[in-house]
């Protein structure tokens, strides 16, 4: 294998500011998504543990994103997929003119109720994935991602879960941008 010295600095830079937490305030201030979004939950952890089994097991960390389609995406990470919760974090980031679409949890219930006048969703339960442009493949792709760039790490302590996950936010993001340059105009903006 070749060493790449721009990918060597690349992955230094990346480690350096994943331990400073650097990239976390950057996402939390591309908030509130207008537009078209996706949202849904994602459970990380362990492929199998004992005991409870689908939605909820145990030992996994519950992550909630919001997508605005063909743009940026948000985490975080929740107690619960509740109601209140979920739509908690949806009234805090997406504003309420905007399209929302969503799975057939129930955790998504009344958001009409609480002023998202457009709010469609896809039954996967029915093997519904897509109806037209009712889908949140886009946040699933997102997901995808994620699950694929953290397995590399064989394990993630739950004390720097949040970074590594904001790390996959905070790349997912800047994906059509060289994120070399992109981590330096940030480190020289705000130096450490």
């Amino acid at each position: 294998m070749e060493f790449n010295a721009h990918e060597h600095r690349l992955d230094f830079l990346v480690d350096f500011q994943r331990r400073a937490s650097f990239p976390c305030p950057e996402c939390e201030r591309q908030s509130p998504f207008q537009g078209e979004v996706e949202v849904d939950e994602f459970y990380f952890g362990s492929h199998r543990v004992r005991g409870k089994r689908g939605r909820g097991a145990g030992g996994k960390t519950i992550v909630f994103g919001i997508l605005k389609r063909q743009a940026q995406v948000f985490t975080e990470i929740v107690p619960n997929c509740r109601k209140a919760t979920l739509q908690a974090v949806i009234r805090g980031h997406v504003s309420p003119e905007s399209v929302i679409h969503s799975d057939g949890w129930r955790g998504y219930d009344g958001l009409v109720n609480v002023g998202y006048e457009k709010h469609f969703r896809v039954n996967h339960g029915a093997n519904e994935f897509a109806r037209g442009h009712r889908h949140i493949n886009g946040i699933e792709s997102f997901w995808s991602y994620a699950k694929r760039r953290l397995a590399r790490f064989n394990g993630i302590p739950a004390s720097t879960f949040y970074l590594h996950l904001k790390e996959c936010e905070y790349r997912f993001n800047c994906r059509d941008k060289d994120l070399y340059q992109v981590l330096l105009k940030l480190l020289r903006a705000h130096p450490l």
